[in-house]
């Protein structure tokens, strides 16, 4: 650092108490590599950190992993770099790249024949290490801007935000980005919002029930073709939710959509990082697989089963409530929805809160409250993106 800031010509004085002290020798406790020099251990930790960050944000796809003696072991593609596949042995800081292979077939035919009897699909759970970090970087900080909590309050996961207004959330919208042109059906039931494309379409029906489906998004290939996307969701979705998908779409994903095989599995897993990162429960059902959040109160859900129909309406399920089955709201959408779109949603599902108000005094089961009639106000996590 001091080098640094002396090639900018800043006048930098090391004194001789510091200098002693960069001289010092050091060991971090217990660390298992004790071979290992000052700038070596730093190197070991800085690739694991790289490791880190290309999973978390979906640059290397985990295919599998297996529990090595007391460590974990992985195998994955990075996305980013032709297809590279790699083995991946260690946690947290001590993770690293032990050994490279040309193709997923390779990669995967070395790992099966070492972990065969461990190997589960998908990544691993978090370590205490990544839930505790996670913990952290979720704290929300209350400044003194914001002034003290009202007792009518409470902060709570999008998913568990007010529907808001949604017919005000699409005026604003559509006074945003004059790309999309408004229609109005004979009836005024339902408000059309076309893209100048003409090959992706909003449609809101007003003032239908909670349970209901009142938006509608497809995207097709030109304007006259077969509709290659479609995307629902019921009266009682949150504006928070609302606004982060008409957000995707004004920036263009939903138009850029590639014509190519259905999501797999891989794909699926990718998509749903922001939730695996946030700790949410991973498991496989009779319809394939499904993530729960931490409070039980909302998941996402990925069917194989339906990905090879390009026109099946619920190959992913997004849902708020204790029972897909009967949700308080859902998010519904055909395998070529595009994954970025998901992406997004998870990690607003994830990492976004919202302050909700309520009548004092009235509570809802399960620690929960009534909202009174107000908007909703997106308030970040306190972490790093």
């Amino acid at each position: 650092m001091a080098k640094a800031l002396a090639a900018e010509g800043i006048a930098v004085e090391i004194t001789p108490q510091l200098q002693e002290a960069i001289d010092e020798e050091w060991a971090w406790a217990d660390y298992p590599m004790p071979w290992c020099t000052r700038g070596e251990v730093r190197w070991v930790s800085d690739q694991a950190q790289k490791i880190h960050d290309d999973i978390q944000h979906g640059r290397l796809l985990i295919h599998a992993h297996a529990r090595d003696g007391h460590t974990t072991v992985a195998v994955g593609t990075y996305l980013h770099q032709g297809g590279k596949s790699v083995y991946l042995h260690g946690e947290n800081h001590l993770r690293q790249v032990a050994d490279t292979f040309d193709s997923l077939a390779e990669a995967m035919t070395a790992f099966k024949r070492v972990h065969a009897s461990e190997m589960r699909l998908g990544p691993a759970s978090l370590t205490d290490t990544e839930r505790a970090a996670i913990a952290a970087r979720s704290v929300n900080v209350t400044t003194s801007e914001a002034g003290p909590s009202h007792p009518g309050h409470k902060t709570v996961p999008v998913y568990l935000a007010d529907p808001g207004d949604h017919d005000a959330l699409l005026d604003r919208f559509l006074d945003k980005h004059g790309e999309f042109q408004k229609w109005r059906t004979w009836s005024d039931e339902t408000t059309h919002a076309i893209h100048e494309s003409q090959t992706l379409r909003i449609e809101h029906v007003h003032e239908a029930d909670a349970h209901e489906t009142v938006w509608t998004v497809a995207a097709y290939e030109t304007p006259v073709s077969d509709r290659m996307w479609v995307l629902t969701a019921t009266g009682a979705t949150p504006a928070p939710a609302l606004q982060v998908l008409l957000t995707h779409l004004a920036d263009g994903e939903g138009r850029d959509t590639r014509i190519d095989g259905p999501v797999d599995e891989q794909t699926a897993t990718a998509a749903t990082r922001p939730l695996t990162e946030a700790g949410w429960e991973h498991s496989l059902t009779t319809r394939g697989l499904r993530r729960i959040s931490p409070d039980g109160e909302a998941g996402v859900q990925f069917d194989p089963l339906t990905s090879q129909h390009p026109q099946n309406p619920a190959t992913w399920t997004i849902w708020a409530g204790t029972d897909p089955d009967q949700p308080t709201w859902a998010i519904s959408a055909s395998p070529r929805t595009p994954t970025s779109l998901i992406t997004g949603l998870c990690d607003a599902l994830a990492n976004e809160t919202v302050v909700r108000q309520y009548p004092l005094g009235r509570e809802r089961a399960r620690g929960l409250v009534t909202p009174a009639p107000t908007p909703t106000v997106m308030r970040p996590a306190g972490r790093s993106r």
